[in-house]
């Protein structure tokens, strides 16, 4: 999922009321936001709840914006605290596990590629595995700039992400088996 163009002007014309610009940001990251949301909240619903959410407080957030050169790390930290806040929110009794739900929000990535890395994330890894997977290989984070985003050191990042791998190969391999 490439996210060419998009630089923290973009965000600064969305913060000066430029409407185009946040017409761009959404257009060039919903993808993106809606996976992400999705690898955390594990329910299509919710990610689009939090989706909508991410997008309205970037929108009134962006007045106050400090370039950092990546944008998509700010949306991310945006998305993450909403989705986390969602998953917080939920009662213990529901099932957050709803296999169908996450194949249905899947469908939404348009990448043939990236849709069938997030299913195979979704079934095999472990929430915290699932984010770092989704941020390196579909967001293009480098690992210290995922490091920062979820608050942990860039060992366990690391650790988690070649983990990570090592299941999905062996998920692949073992349905390669079965075919």
């Amino acid at each position: 999922m490439g996210l060419t163009g998009l630089d923290d002007n973009l965000i600064v014309r969305m913060g000066a009321g430029d409407a185009s610009a946040f017409s761009e940001l959404y257009e060039k990251t919903s993808d993106l936001v809606f996976g992400y949301a999705l690898s955390i909240v594990r329910n299509e619903a919710d990610a689009e709840d939090v989706m909508h959410d991410a997008y309205i407080k970037a929108y009134q957030s962006a007045v106050s914006y400090q370039p950092l050169g990546k944008p998509v790390a700010w949306i991310l930290t945006i998305v993450r605290n909403l989705a986390f806040n969602k998953v917080r929110q939920r009662k213990p009794t529901i099932d957050v596990n709803e296999h169908d739900d996450v194949v249905d929000g899947v469908v939404k990535v348009s990448d043939p590629v990236d849709r069938m890395v997030l299913e195979a994330a979704m079934d095999v890894l472990d929430p915290e595995e699932r984010q770092i997977v989704i941020l390196h290989a579909l967001v293009e984070l480098k690992h210290r700039e995922i490091a920062q985003l979820l608050e942990v050191p860039l060992g366990t990042v690391l650790s988690k992400y070649h983990r990570a791998l090592r299941k999905l190969r062996r998920e692949i391999e073992e349905k390669g088996e079965t075919a």
